[in-house]
């Protein structure tokens, strides 16, 4: 039988479509970590030098656009130090990841009740304690578990009950 002659080169675009996703897909798993990383220290500076309530308000898209201006900014140049690129391909992936983090970073907030604990609580170490929560729980959401189903269960989560053992003695009984 006779190939026909545009299925070696489909099969090469094919092989090298599927190696390019699976690059750009732990690139950007990578990317969106620094981004929360860069994202979270600036936050935690700004709630350890007192700025709780800016914080909160940040997050909630409620602040001063100086204040918001002046956070972003220093976001992104902390983000531009991490990812380690230079010139116009850095400032397009910070122009890109960095909204995106932050708006999956707000709807958790929001999902999660971040902003009215925060204002009950206002303390220091609680707030960096819920950052850090709100940082993992965004991570969730930005990195999904890879299709394995596995999840991270509380400690007071009751077990499910015994299956029956499968098996030709099992089918027996």
């Amino acid at each position: 039988m006779k190939k026909p002659p545009f299925l070696p080169p489909l099969l090469t675009a094919a092989r090298a479509t599927g190696l390019a996703a699976w690059q750009t897909g732990r690139l950007f798993r990578l990317v969106a970590q620094k981004a929360l990383d860069s994202i979270q220290d600036i936050l935690r500076a700004e709630i350890q030098k007192g700025n709780v309530q800016l914080v909160a308000d940040f997050l909630a898209d409620k602040a001063l656009p100086a204040a918001k201006a002046l956070l972003l900014e220093r976001m992104a140049a902390r983000l531009l130090v991490r990812i380690g690129l230079r010139g116009v391909l850095a400032t397009n992936v910070v122009g890109w990841i960095l909204p995106f983090v932050l708006e999956r970073l707000m709807k958790v907030g929001v999902s999660s009740g971040f902003f009215e604990k925060v204002r009950t609580h206002a303390t220091v170490t609680d707030a960096l304690r819920r950052l850090e929560e709100l940082k993992r729980a965004a991570l969730k959401t930005l990195v999904p578990d890879a299709g394995s189903g596995a999840e991270v269960l509380p400690d007071d989560t009751p077990l499910p009950a015994q299956l029956p053992p499968a098996g030709p003695e099992a089918a027996s009984r």
